[in-house]
């Protein structure tokens, strides 16, 4: 299997330090708001890397929940994320991390995740994180602020591990931060922030330096190395965590252990809008919640997500969700076929299925090259190599990879309306979009006594002959 390795900057066969368990470290969510489109696809492809590690090892995967320490400024300035959720909807810090994280793992579930070994909540491991900026300190590698314990990253020579000399450069002349008065070093970041003085925190706990509550890096190692150890096989998230969390993850890390923190870096790039990154800051915000209410299937967005190598940034439209959907639910019908066809066959079964399951898996192993292995799907659904009973020995393997829901019974096409229904039911979406109402209840009244049901939805008119 190959990986390509952030760290290395290539791909490299994938060797676990374990051949009885692999480790899998991802980075979850900050439980504030809803998670939007572009967080789901980086979990979809951890997903995929899930299920095609499983197809040689037994893995243990660990995801961390953020309810405490992200805040909203990579400067270790501003407020929590959690505290400013809770100003925004005038609920405790502890309802709205429950709220979220319900919400997230729903999103989650309805994308065919598969969830992880461990959960690991920031706020009950509090304890592991002071043991290790404890260990930190004792070694040297952090100093005290007005408002908290750092890490000196001069100290640490590995520092540039993820992102290269040249750019740490830039990082270290300011361009990632605007350099404190007491900061040493503009990389050096917080792994312990104290409470204000002028008012108390609705997460808060006593630590050897005062009150307050860790940084949001300190959390990931303390749980990461909790549940798997001083050095993981893999370790997972978005391209945006590499400059500052990922980086800041290693130095802490090693710097505590003395020992490599992770072999393999894996990141996702982008899901992007014509307008820039996805972003809940930057307005660009869109939920599952909002794909379902257009009348989408969160499966046809793992459809689309498939149609992308990871590492390649992919450009949401609704024109290519639909198409998506098209393609899901054509897989689906012709599944369906097949499968009805081996029924009616003797089950004949020939070595022709494993090499075109090993065509699909060949794809998966490297680099979890998506589209190539979709295409090995179609090529065996619509090719004459393999015999009914054969295709659905394929595509039971395949979908267990893809999670599609293949087998799922396809939506029925819709038949072509009459001409003069037809053209009834356009005069009435032009009315409705004149707001023309009173026009639009008779041509409804008209396409009923004609025998015709409408139904409006966020995606339009739904036209049915009435039963």
């Amino acid at each position: 299997m190959q990986l390509y390795n952030t760290e290395t900057h290539r791909k490299e066969e994938f060797k676990p330090l374990n051949e009885k368990q692999v480790t899998m470290y991802c980075c979850g969510p900050t439980v504030y708001n809803y998670a939007h489109i572009g967080n789901m696809r980086t979990y979809i492809f951890e997903d995929l890397l899930s299920r095609t590690l499983r197809l040689h090892w037994p893995l243990k995967h660990v995801m961390n929940v953020t309810d405490v320490g992200h805040l909203v400024s990579d400067a270790d300035e501003g407020e929590d994320k959690m505290e400013v959720a809770t100003a925004r909807e005038g609920k405790s810090a502890w309802d709205i991390a429950k709220f979220y994280e319900e919400k997230f793992f729903a999103d989650y579930d309805a994308l065919h995740c598969t969830r992880p070994t461990v959960i690991s909540r920031a706020t009950a491991h509090i304890a592991e994180m002071i043991a290790l900026v404890k260990t930190l300190e004792e070694k040297g590698y952090t100093y005290r602020t007005r408002d908290g314990i750092y890490y000196d990253t001069s100290k640490f020579p590995r520092y540039d591990a993820l992102v290269g000399r040249s750019r740490l450069e830039g990082l270290r002349g300011g361009a990632r931060v605007e350099m404190s008065d007491e900061k040493k070093n503009p990389t050096d970041f917080a792994l312990w922030k104290f409470s204000p003085k002028d008012k108390k925190r609705q997460m808060e706990w006593d630590s050897p330096w005062g009150v307050g509550f860790p940084g949001w890096h300190i959390e990931c190692s303390a749980m990461a190395m909790k549940y798997l150890g001083p050095t993981i096989d893999i370790h997972c998230g978005g391209i945006d965590h590499v400059s500052v969390h990922h980086t800041n993850e290693i130095a802490q890390s090693e710097a505590a252990t003395g020992r490599k923190y992770v072999d393999y870096w894996v990141h996702g790039e982008f899901l992007v809008l014509r307008a820039g990154k996805m972003s809940k800051s930057g307005g660009t915000f869109v939920t599952l919640q909002t794909l379902r209410d257009k009348g989408y299937d969160p499966l046809d967005y793992r459809y689309l997500c498939l149609t992308a190598h990871y590492r390649t940034q992919l450009e949401f439209t609704y024109e290519s969700l639909d198409s998506a959907r098209k393609s899901l639910q054509a897989l689906r019908r012709e599944t369906a076929q097949i499968a009805a066809a081996a029924q009616k066959q003797p089950a004949v079964v020939t070595d022709r299925a494993a090499q075109a399951k090993a065509k699909f898996q060949a794809a998966m192993e490297d680099d979890l090259n998506a589209p190539k292995a979709l295409a090995v799907v179609w090529e065996a659904v619509r090719g004459a190599e393999l015999n009914p009973a054969e295709k659905v020995e394929f595509l039971k393997f395949a979908d267990g990879i893809l999670a599609l829901d293949l087998f799922r019974a396809p939506e029925k096409k819709p038949q072509a309306l009459p001409a003069e229904i037809e053209a009834l039911v356009q005069q009435r979406a032009a009315a409705r979009a004149a707001k023309d109402y009173q026009k639009s209840d008779e041509l409804r009244a008209q396409l009923a006594a004609a025998g015709y049901a409408v139904k409006d939805t966020p995606q339009g008119q739904q036209v049915e002959k009435a039963s």
